[in-house]
C-alpha cells in the first residue's frame, strides 16, 4: 500500500493494524492535508456484518464534533478498497503511554484531566444517542498538545439505528467491559462509563482491575469480584479520586455513575479542590477550627406538644453545619445531653469543648412560628448574634437556612465552592412530609425496637407524601439496619431492606452523606464487601466531614479489618465530635479490646459508666475485657448485667446462672447459659453466633464451628469481628478458622 494513491489519498506510511482493518497515514492532495485512512480487510469486502459495521462507525463518528472524539471526513470505496478519512493524531494512545510508562511521571492532576476530557467526549456521544461500546486504552489517543481524541466508533451502538451484532453476542475488548456487556446482555451509557473506569484505574496503577488466565475467568472476576483498591498499588491517591474510580466500576448499574456529566462533574470538583490544595489528605491550616454546638430548641408552645419539632429544628441546623470542612460541629447526642437542663453556658462549653453555642425557642400554634436564636460566645457568655423570626409555617425552610448563613457569617467561617449551596440545600417543599419526617427521625433515635417501628411508620407516610424526598429514605435505611440490632428482624429481613432504601435514597441524591453512611453499613455488616464498604465511608465523609456516627462505624471497621492503629485515631475523631456520645464511647472500648490493649479498655467503659451508670450496654464489653484477664467473677457480674438488660434473661434464668457458676464454675455457668439459650430458641430466634459463643467457652470445637457455618448462612453480622475479636482466639490455630476467614474475604 506504501505509495500507492486512493482516489485522491497517497499512502504514506502504515500506523497499525486491529481486528476492523489497517490505518495509514496519507496524504489528501486534493486538500493538501495529511489525514489517517482506515481500510477494511479485503477478506471481510464480501462480508455484509462486517461492511455495515464499517459504515455504522463512519457514520456514528461523523455524526459528533467535539474536540474529544477523532473527527470523520468520508468514507469511500476507489479501486477495490473500502476506507474511512479521518484526522491524523499525532501522539500516542493510553495503552502506549502506559507501555512505555511514560504515565508513571505524570501527577493526579494530569490523570484526572485526561479523565474529564474522555469523560466529556463521551458525554456528546451519549447525547447524540450514541453508546461506544469499546472504549479501552487503546482506542484513546493522547495529542502531543495534550488533547484526549476518542478513537474507532465500530463497535458502536446507534440510538434507533438497526443492529449489527446478534442478540444476546458480546462484542468489544473483554478486560474493559462492563458485567452486562460481558454477560452479553443489553448496554446503554453507563457501560462506556464503566470502561472509562478501567481505563483510569490502568492509568493510576498501569493494572487492570480485573484478571484471568483465559477470557471465561477474566468475565467471571469482572462480574463477580472486586478489584484491588489504589491504595494497593500506590499511596499519593486522593481518598475523592478513589471513590470516583469505584463508582464507575460499580457492578450494580443503579449505583454506577448515571451519565457521563455527572462523573465529569465529579471530576472538575475534584480537579479544582487539588489545584487549592483541599484534599482530605493534606494537613489542614494551624489556626484553629471554630467549633460549635447547636443546643435542643426549647418548645414554648401551649400545649407543649411540639418536642418532635424543637428537636428537629436543631437537628436540621446541625445537619447543614456538619457539611461545611472548616467547622467543628458537635454531634446531636453530646448537644442534646442538656435537654431541659439548666446549666452554665460556660459549662456546657467546657464538657462540650466548643468555643460557640446556639440556643433557640420555638412557639408554634397552628400556622403561626415564632422562633428565636442566639449565637453565644462560650467564654463570656456575650450574644454573638440574636433573632427572632415570626413566620408561617411554609417559612420554616427559609427560617433555617438564615440561621444557618448567620452563624457562618459570625464566625467567618470561608466556605468553599459548593459549600453554600450545601448549607442552603433543601430536600422537600413538601411541609407534611417534612412534618412527618421529623416525627420520624425523633423516635428513631430513641434507638428502642418500639421507637424503630414508630419511626417505620412515619418514615413510609413520609415517601408516600413525598416519594422524591431522600433524606426519608436514607432514614428507613438506618432504622432497618437497627432493627437487627435491636433483635426485632434477622439480618436476612432487615439488611436487604435497608440496602434498597439506601440505594433509592442515593438513585434520588448521590450527595446524601447519610445515605452512603447507611449504604456502608449494610457493606459492612451484610455484604461482607469489605472494599465497598470502605468506599462508602470516605464518601460520607468527603460530603459530611463532622458526621460522628459515620467515624465511630468506619472506626470499628477498621479494627475488624485488624487495622487496630488506624480504628483508633478515627475513634478519638468520633470522640471529638460526639464527647458525650454513650455509644461512641464503648466503641472506644470495643476497640482496644481488639487492640489487646485491655487496661485502657477497662478504663474506658469505667469513664462511660461514669457519664451514665444506668447505660448497661457498657456492662457487656467490660466483661469481655475482664474475661481476657481472667477476671472470670468479675466477667460472670457483668454479663449477667448485660443479659438482663437485653431482655434475654428473666430474674429466675439469672439466679440460676449465678447457681451454676457457684457450684461448677466457669464451664457449668457457660453450660447453664447454652441450655436457657437453646430452650428460649423454640420460642424466638436466637442467634446461631450466639450458640457458637457458648461452644467456644465450652472448649467443644467441633460444634462451635458448625454453629459459626450457620451464622455464616444467617450472614449474622457479628461475623465481621472474626478477625481481630479475642473470643475467636482459641479457634484461630484451627484450619477450619482460616478456611472461614477465606470465605468471608477477611484473608486471601
Amino acid at each position: 500500500m506504501i505509495g500507492k494513491t486512493i482516489s485522491h489519498y497517497k499512502i504514506l506510511e502504515k500506523l497499525g493494524e486491529g481486528g476492523m482493518g489497517a490505518v495509514y497515514k496519507a496524504q489528501d492532495t486534493k486538500l493538501d492535508r495529511i489525514v489517517a485512512l482506515k481500510f477494511l480487510p479485503k477478506h471481510l469486502l464480501c462480508d455484509e456484518e462486517a461492511k455495515t459495521r464499517f459504515v455504522h462507525e463512519a457514520k456514528a463518528a461523523s455524526a459528533l464534533d467535539h474536540p474529544n472524539i477523532a473527527t470523520i471526513y468520508e468514507i469511500d470505496e476507489a479501486q477495490g478498497e473500502c476506507f474511512i478519512s479521518m484526522s491524523y493524531i499525532q501522539g500516542k494512545s493510553i495503552k502506549e503511554l502506559i507501555k512505555e510508562k511514560e504515565i508513571k511521571g505524570w501527577d493526579m492532576g494530569k490523570i484526572i484531566n485526561v479523565a474529564i476530557q474522555m469523560a466529556e467526549g463521551l458525554s456528546k456521544a451519549h447525547q447524540k444517542g450514541i453508546v461506544h461500546r469499546d472504549i479501552k486504552s487503546d482506542n484513546i489517543m493522547l495529542t502531543d498538545e495534550g488533547l484526549v481524541k476518542i478513537m474507532d466508533f465500530g463497535l458502536a451502538k446507534l440510538k434507533g439505528a438497526p443492529k449489527v451484532t446478534r442478540t444476546g453476542s458480546t462484542v468489544g475488548t473483554v478486560a474493559y467491559m462492563s458485567p452486562e456487556q460481558a454477560q452479553g446482555m443489553e448496554v446503554d451509557q453507563r457501560s462506556d462509563i464503566f470502561s472509562l473506569g478501567v481505563i483510569l484505574y490502568e492509568m493510576i496503577t498501569s493494572q487492570l482491575p480485573f484478571k484471568g488466565e483465559h477470557e471465561a475467568a477474566l468475565i467471571y472476576s469482572i462480574v463477580n469480584e472486586n478489584s484491588e483498591p489504589l491504595t494497593t498499588y500506590t499511596s499519593d491517591v486522593p481518598d475523592e479520586l478513589a471513590r470516583i474510580v469505584e463508582k464507575t466500576m460499580e457492578k450494580n448499574l443503579e449505583m454506577r455513575y448515571q451519565h457521563a456529566d455527572d462523573l465529569c462533574a465529579d471530576l472538575t470538583k475534584l480537579k479544582t479542590k487539588l489545584e487549592m490544595g483541599v484534599t482530605r489528605t493534606q494537613a489542614t491550616a494551624a489556626k484553629p477550627m471554630p467549633s460549635i454546638a447547636v443546643l435542643p430548641f426549647t418548645d414554648l408552645s401551649a400545649a407543649k406538644d411540639q418536642d418532635y419539632f424543637c428537636d428537629g429544628m436543631a437537628e436540621e441546623v446541625i445537619n447543614a453545619l456538619t457539611k461545611l470542612e472548616s467547622l467543628r460541629v458537635v454531634a446531636r447526642t453530646s448537644a442534646f445531653v442538656f435537654k431541659d437542663k439548666r446549666e452554665d453556658i460556660r459549662e456546657i462549653g467546657r464538657k462540650l469543648n466548643v468555643e460557640t453555642l446556639l440556643e433557640g425557642s420555638v412557639r408554634k400554634a397552628g400556622n403561626k412560628l415564632r422562633v428565636t436564636a442566639q449565637l453565644i460566645n462560650v467564654s463570656d457568655g456575650y450574644h454573638l448574634w440574636s433573632e427572632k423570626y415570626d413566620r408561617d409555617m411554609a417559612d420554616i425552610f427559609a427560617i433555617q437556612d438564615e440561621i444557618s448563613l448567620a452563624i457562618v457569617d459570625k464566625l467567618k467561617v470561608k466556605l468553599l465552592r459548593d459549600e453554600k449551596t450545601a448549607l442552603v440545600k433543601r430536600y422537600t417543599d413538601n411541609l407534611e412530609a417534612y412534618n412527618l419526617y421529623l416525627k420520624g427521625r425523633y423516635h428513631w433515635n430513641k434507638r428502642t425496637p418500639e421507637g424503630l417501628t414508630k419511626a417505620i411508620e412515619y418514615l413510609r407516610q413520609v415517601t408516600e407524601k413525598d416519594p422524591g424526598y431522600a433524606l426519608a429514605y436514607a432514614g428507613l435505611a438506618d432504622c432497618y439496619s437497627m432493627l437487627e440490632q435491636a433483635h426485632v428482624l434477622p439480618a436476612k429481613e432487615a439488611f436487604p431492606e435497608a440496602k434498597k432504601m439506601a440505594a433509592k435514597a442515593l438513585q434520588i441524591d448521590e450527595t446524601l452523606a447519610e445515605a452512603h453512611n447507611s449504604l456502608a453499613y449494610v457493606r459492612w455488616k451484610y455484604d461482607w464487601d469489605w472494599v465497598g464498604a470502605e468506599r462508602e465511608f470516605l464518601r460520607a465523609f468527603e460530603l459530611n466531614p463532622n458526621y460522628a456516627t459515620g467515624h465511630q462505624w468506619y472506626a470499628v471497621y477498621l479494627a475488624d479489618m485488624g487495622q487496630t492503629d488506624e480504628a483508633i485515631k478515627e475513634i478519638k475523631k468520633a470522640q471529638e465530635l460526639d464527647p458525650l456520645s454513650l455509644i461512641i464511647n464503648i466503641a472506644s472500648a470495643s476497640i482496644l479490646t481488639c487492640a489487646r490493649q485491655y487496661d485502657q479498655a477497662i478504663e474506658q467503659c469505667r469513664k462511660t459508666l461514669d457519664m451514665d451508670p444506668n447505660f448497661v450496654v457498657a456492662h457487656l464489653p467490660l466483661g469481655w475485657i475482664y474475661e481476657q484477664k481472667e477476671m472470670y467473677e468479675e466477667a460472670i457480674e457483668e454479663y449477667l448485667k448485660a443479659e438482663a438488660f437485653f431482655g434475654r434473661l428473666g430474674p429466675e434464668e439469672v439466679a440460676a446462672l449465678r447457681e451454676a457458676y457457684a457450684v461448677s464454675g466457669w464451664r457449668g455457668y457457660w453450660q447453664k447459659h447454652l441450655d436457657i439459650l437453646k430452650q428460649q430458641s423454640k420460642q424466638r430466634h436466637i442467634a446461631a453466633s450466639d450458640i457458637a459463643w457458648d461452644y467456644i467457652h465450652l472448649g467443644e470445637k467441633d460444634q462451635a464451628f458448625k454453629w459459626l457455618e450457620k451464622a455464616y448462612q444467617e450472614r449474622d453480622p457479628v461475623l465481621c469481628s472474626l478477625k481481630t475479636d479475642p473470643i475467636f482466639d482459641s479457634l484461630r490455630p484451627d484450619p477450619r478458622f482460616k478456611a472461614l476467614l477465606k470465605k468471608m474475604g477477611l484473608e486471601k
